[in-house]
């Protein structure tokens, strides 16, 4: 007999041994978030996110210590004590140790006076100690009720940021949980079956939830990691565990009453799909590595841990769970299931059965079609202009920078050269700043600060535009290319680069398509190599390919539609915010992805056509059998998936909507014309080529041994 696979040993020992096989899962799901829980969350700091000429700049004045320092301001308001009310905060902020400095008030055109604080450390740092100086603005507002005292600043809208996206999860939990469990009990029709999926998918996340806090202190967490291990965990969690269930039934159906033996067969097929998808999922998502950003390396870590988890729960507590489960209803075999799918896939597979050429051709061009938008797709880094509004920090920030139009954007010029050339650099950059006042495009520029050594020197040069508008961005290719080259030429040998709100993002979008390709011809390769490797067909792995590219292109060209074009503000009301531009990393995130669950759909179905053509099924028998075995599970799966998905939409932050959005048409697309048209299509006209260079052989039957169940 050929020696079972570990997939199945693995399996066949947790259906023997149910009692055995749950515990231990148990204790491996306390075992992650206890030992999660100790180590804690390793949080990115502002040197993992320096990126191009920005990064560059930042380094240079962060080891002289010139960096932007985090900045809150307070703004009184409301009457003619506003200046004794700044005076007596300037006095108690002045005291307090997190405080670096306190500038002297200044006043807008409408009376509004502004106190800017600067606090020690590093930016990202400074939200921890952001209470402090909350307390002291609460402290002169109840010394001055008839003022409006107001804080904002870049730790306020940090902190804002951060409890919108606690929040978020919290919703996305109580809108996905109730909808899954919903959707798995049109299914299954019962409570106790419908919950092992959604038992495995939550345990898996609090698993995976564990585990991520460990792995931060390898590859630090930028603060999206719980919510991809949601999104992601809900997903492939009761994808795998529907996969098994449907074999387990079948196998059921087959006569098979001892749980044990049954479960054991399901691993046989099921259990190795569930463990192939895995791996394509995680060979897929590694290929965000690539990248070089914390942002998707956080994203990927995310992705990778929580698939891997599931895949773990699926051969292991799942195999268990069926057992006690089957002993409970040995008695009531499972009702034979029909071969045929009901009379709605009969008609939906039909065209693909009777009519593959046109059903290729039409599926293909409206494939094509919903791609078409993408070729106009506009990227931009989603800052703080893009955030949501409900952020009470956020909106104060508005009326500050509506004040002080100075504040809204600011260049930082970092120049290095040698220190006897200090006295140089200084008179350079104060000549950039007399030559750019007369540019419409540029506002005030500080005088030149100096490090310690006499090495590094900086001024700020400040834009009054939002980062995000096309102002802002002339202003720093005008001050690269034009002004800066005169500085460089005022001291030969000196390094003259820029940081700062615009540099930034234009760097860091600069950056990632640089890596693009790299990512995206990674990509491929490793998807082709693995579907190769497992179908043993050259022709199967182009056929996945091609068919993951059209889904993730259809995908985002409605993407573009809905979100860029601002369908998605007509329909749904969404803030204008989210829907001007698509998130920079939005695209290249939703392609792997996309490509790695696609794999599932791509394992599952092409698995049972398969398996038919080794009984010895012709070609194209084969294939439209495979496609009506598959299609009850592949229907349930996507409906969860979709449900998933679509929950992200109702988010704040507006790139997880674009990614809820494009992964739920994505899904949906997979499901109901990649996996029913296009693929049955083509394999239907490919028939034995579709497996070059594999020749089909009919595969001897194996003798099926009963396990022991003590």
């Amino acid at each position: 007999m050929k020696r079972p696979s570990v997939t199945v040993s693995v399996a066949r020992w947790s259906a023997a041994r149910p009692g055995r096989a749950l515990i231990s899962w148990v204790v491996f799901v306390a075992l992650c978030l206890g030992v999660g829980s100790m180590v804690g969350t390793n949080s990115a700091t502002s040197e993992d996110y320096r990126v191009g000429e920005a990064g560059r700049a930042e380094e240079l004045a962060s080891e002289a210590g010139l960096q932007r320092p985090a900045t809150e301001y307070v703004t009184i308001s409301g009457g003619p004590q506003a200046r004794a009310a700044a005076d007596e905060l300037t006095g108690l902020l002045r005291e307090q140790p997190v405080v670096a400095g306190v500038a002297a008030p200044i006043r807008s055109a409408n009376g509004v006076l502004m106190v800017e604080v600067s606090m020690r450390g590093p930016e990202l740092e400074a939200r921890k100690h952001l209470d402090q100086l909350t307390a002291q603005t609460e402290r002169v507002q109840r010394n001055y009720p008839g003022l409006v005292l107001e804080q904002t600043g870049s730790a306020s809208i940090s902190k804002g940021v951060d409890e919108q996206r606690s929040s978020d999860l919290a919703l996305s939990e109580a809108i996905t949980f109730p909808v899954t469990l919903i959707t798995l009990l049109v299914v299954f029709g019962s409570v106790l079956m419908a919950g092992v999926p959604l038992l495995l998918a939550i345990t898996s996340i609090m698993s995976a939830i564990g585990l991520s806090m460990v792995v931060s202190h390898l590859i630090p967490d930028a603060g999206v990691g719980n919510n991809v291990i949601i999104l992601i965990g809900m997903a492939v969690g009761v994808d795998y565990a529907l996969f098994y269930l449907k074999r387990e039934r079948e196998e059921r159906a087959r006569g098979h009453l001892d749980p044990a033996v049954v479960v054991g067969l399901a691993a046989e097929t099921a259990g190795r799909t569930v463990v192939v998808s895995g791996l394509a999922v995680i060979v897929s998502t590694a290929t965000l590595y690539l990248a070089t950003d914390i942002v998707f390396a956080s994203l990927a870590t995310g992705t990778i841990t929580v698939v891997l988890v599931a895949v773990v729960s699926s051969i292991t507590a799942l195999p268990a769970l069926l057992v006690l489960i089957g002993r409970r209803t040995a008695k009531r075999p499972a009702k034979p299931e029909k071969v045929r799918s009901g009379r709605l896939w009969d008609a939906i597979s039909r065209p693909a059965a009777e009519y593959p050429v046109r059903t290729l051709c039409f599926s293909v061009l409206a494939m094509l079609l919903l791609a078409l938008p993408l070729l106009g797709m506009e990227m931009r880094v989603l800052n703080r202009d893009s955030h949501s509004r409900d952020i009470p920090a956020l909106q104060v920030y508005d009326r500050l920078t509506a004040e002080f139009p100075q504040l809204r954007t600011r260049h930082d010029v970092v120049v290095a050269a040698a220190p006897q050339d200090a006295a140089e650099v200084r008179a350079a950059l104060a000549d950039l700043g007399r030559r750019v006042q007369g540019d419409p495009l540029f506002g005030e520029v500080t005088a030149p600060r100096t490090g310690p050594g006499g090495r590094v020197t900086a001024v700020q040069v400040s834009v009054p535009f939002n980062p995000s508008s096309e102002q802002a961005a002339r202003s720093l290719t005008h001050l690269r290319a034009d002004y800066l080259p005169t500085v460089a030429g005022h001291v030969p040998g000196a390094e003259v680069v820029v940081t700062g709100d615009v540099a930034r993002d234009v760097d860091y979008l600069a950056h990632q398509n640089d890596k693009l390709p790299v990512v995206v011809i990674a990509l491929l390769l490793l998807t082709f190599a693995v579907t190769v490797l497992v179908f043993r067909s050259v022709v199967i792995g182009l056929v996945g390919v091609a068919l993951n590219l059209l889904s993730a292109a259809g995908a985002m060209g409605l993407l573009v539609v809905f979100f860029q074009h601002g369908l998605a503000t007509t329909l749904f009301g969404f803030d204008p915010s989210a829907t001007s531009a698509i998130g920079s990393r939005v695209p290249l995130f939703l392609f792997v992805i996309l490509f790695g669950l696609s794999m599932d759909y791509q394992m599952f179905v092409v698995s049972r056509i398969r398996e038919a053509v080794l009984r010895g099924v012709p070609e194209r028998d084969a294939v439209h059998l495979g496609v009506h075995q598959s299609a009850k599970v592949v229907t349930s799966a996507a409906v969860v998936m979709t449900t998933v998905f679509a929950s992200f939409v109702f988010l704040h932050l507006a790139e997880m909507k674009q990614i809820g959005f494009s992964l739920a048409v994505a899904v949906l697309l997979d499901a109901f014309v990649i996996r029913v048209l296009i693929l049955p299509s083509a394999l239907t006209l490919l028939g034995r080529a579709a497996w070059w260079p594999w020749k089909p052989q009919q595969e001897p039957a194996t003798v099926r041994t009963p396990l022991p169940t003590g």
